[in-house]
């Protein structure tokens, strides 16, 4: 075991907290801050979401972030990136497989723990911060014009604009410019869930959107058609709420 372990494991005993002490506080399950310490990064899953547990649990400790994921990233193989074209089989048919085809069963696994246990956090009060989003002011209501009546013996002729133009607004666009996890509930029912890639394009509608990602430097969003924004770093795991 190198050195990067170790000074996370240092770092928070010095603080005299337990690995429980530390998940309360930063909402990430106990067992995959062991990993971190023992360095097991195959309980985790993907590069992706090691490097956003090191940054956020670095952090915590006051340590520096982004010299701990570069130590990390020296003991994982360089990712070969996924074109947006390209379907996950599609690529597995012309690379043959690889280690994360043989060890999907294994990401599948801790990403529905650590969804259910962040939804479990969510419910009861204790999750991420969320961002509300100012609602936009309602449109005035237009009350038709009286139609004429129709002459006798002939068809009503149809009124220039009487087709109302179609509401733009209430819609939350998601666009990927890096591969990520995405899982998205509008109005309480989960709309999308999975891993997505680079070029992804999904346009939501309703009331009330959750929105979760796990690389959050390669996701934007666009609310009710305003500026495009991302919601965070590279392998940040964030959650969002948005009022439309």
């Amino acid at each position: 075991m190198s050195a990067l372990g170790d000074e996370f494991r240092s770092a928070r005993e010095a603080r005299g907290l337990t690995l429980s002490d530390v998940a309360e506080r930063i909402h990430i399950r106990s067992v995959y801050l062991n990993a971190i310490e023992n360095e097991d990064w195959q309980s985790i899953g993907a590069p992706v979401y090691v490097r956003g547990f090191i940054r956020t649990y670095a952090r915590f400790l006051a340590l520096e972030s982004e010299a701990a994921v570069a130590q990390f990233n020296q003991t994982v193989p360089v990712e070969r990136p996924v074109p947006a074209n390209v379907s996950v089989q599609d690529e597995r048919e012309q690379s043959g497989p690889s280690p994360w085809a043989l060890g999907g069963v294994v990401v599948a696994v801790a990403l529905s723990a650590f969804a259910g246990y962040e939804w479990w956090s969510f419910s009861q009060g204790s999750g991420v911060a969320r961002v509300s989003v100012a609602t936009p002011a309602p449109l005035p209501s237009v009350t038709p014009a009286a139609q004429p009546a129709a002459p006798p013996g002939g068809s009503q002729a149809a009124s220039p604009g009487a087709t109302a133009p179609p509401n733009l607004h209430h819609a939350l666009e998601i666009r990927l410019t890096q591969r990520s996890w995405l899982r998205v509930s509008v109005d309480g029912t989960t709309q999308l869930e999975g891993i997505y890639p680079a070029g992804t394009v999904r346009t939501f509608t309703g009331k009330l959107a959750d929105v979760r990602v796990g690389n959050a430097g390669g996701v934007t969003i666009t609310v009710d058609r305003r500026a495009p924004a991302t919601l965070g770093k590279d392998g940040d795991v964030v959650e969002h709420r948005f009022v439309l």
